[in-house]
């Protein structure tokens, strides 16, 4: 770099990628979800548009002392000492410009470097955990550039992808941008080595889908896969597939398809006192959403001609969740106990 004033392309990378170190330091990924049971609780959450590609960068001028010039490392000289701007040194993610927000969707789509794209995502999603970022990036047709890289070569890209749509996903107009997405990241559970942070992002963003009903329906052929899920997987990912089940059964019109899933016999085995407790609550929260519902005898009575079906494994009176219920009493978890008695009485 010469002396004088030093006006770059948004385009050079190390100046973007200041803006990604300075924004990405504070604010965690996904402290947005709560880590209750959702039990039978229904929060407020809901919006798709085409593909549109983010504008050309235009040109700004890096000032000595601002949070470009700080955190990316190149060597700025100002023109006056009295030119240098403190306006954005402490932003928080919170508080980045839209201008800001326009340049890290603009250099995501060209980035060659995955560590530089990880780094982006990061940020857009430390940034989306703010309203008034949501609505930008939405504006900015940044939902649709995001979602782009969740086919993305590196791992690693896909996963910051997927976090980066949960906190986004935490809007509701956001969601109908989202929805569409739900099948290539039904297929990132399917295709993903099993307790990977692909599996768990993907079901961490599908859980914030499915808190309403209203985009619970595109999930009802993904009943086995989840319940699969529970059987074979670690307690991360155990209680995420059950968060979303307690979600999609707290709906009475899915329920129908929930029940007629194929089932693994095994999911039985996790009603037991060593299953870790986190995932035991929102297992008996799924089961005393499953027992409230009330078929009637001729759709008992074909359910039990569907061979494996989760009716036969959970509901009807030759499966074993009675007997193991009982057990459950005697848990030295107070709120197990307490779940256990709903459900049996």
């Amino acid at each position: 770099m010469g002396d004088g004033s030093i006006t770059p392309r948004i385009g050079n990378m190390k100046a973007l990628l200041g803006i990604v170190a300075g924004a990405g330091a504070s604010y965690g990924i996904y402290k947005l979800i709560s880590g209750g049971s959702f039990k039978r609780i229904k929060k407020s959450v809901t919006s798709e548009s085409p593909v549109v590609r983010s504008s050309q960068p235009s040109e700004v001028t890096l000032q000595r002392g601002s949070l470009l010039a700080k955190v990316s490392g190149l060597d700025v000289v100002c023109p006056r000492p009295d030119v240098a701007s403190d306006d954005i040194i402490h932003q928080s993610p919170g508080n980045l410009e839209p201008q800001h927000l326009k340049m890290l969707l603009s250099c995501l789509q060209t980035s060659n470097n995955p560590s530089d794209r990880c780094r982006i995502l990061l940020t857009l999603g430390n940034a989306a955990a703010f309203t008034v970022n949501q609505n930008l990036i939405r504006e900015f047709e940044g939902i649709h550039i995001i979602a782009g890289f969740l086919s993305d070569p590196a791992a690693e890209v896909r996963v910051q992808t997927l976090t980066a749509l949960n906190n986004l996903c935490m809007n509701i107009p956001n969601q109908e941008h989202i929805k569409v997405y739900v099948p290539q990241v039904l297929e990132l559970i399917e295709m993903s080595p099993v307790n990977s942070d692909l599996q768990l992002g993907a079901l961490r963003l599908l859980t914030n889908l499915s808190v309403t009903d209203t985009h619970q329906h595109l999930l009802k052929e993904s009943i086995t896969l989840l319940l699969s899920l529970l059987v074979v997987s670690n307690e991360a990912l155990q209680v995420q597939a059950a968060k979303v089940l307690v979600n999609l059964s707290s709906n009475p019109d899915m329920m129908d398809d929930i029940v007629q899933a194929q089932a693994p016999a095994s999911v039985l085995l996790l009603f037991d006192a060593r299953t870790a407790p986190a995932v035991l609550l929102r297992l008996l929260t799924f089961a005393g959403n499953l027992k409230s519902w009330r078929p009637s005898a001729q759709v008992a009575d074909e359910l039990r001609r569907k061979q494996d079906c989760l009716f036969r494994v959970m509901l009807d009176e030759s499966s074993q969740l009675h007997s193991r219920l009982v057990q459950l009493l005697s848990h030295t978890d107070a709120e197990i106990q307490a779940q256990v008695a709903r459900i049996l009485t």
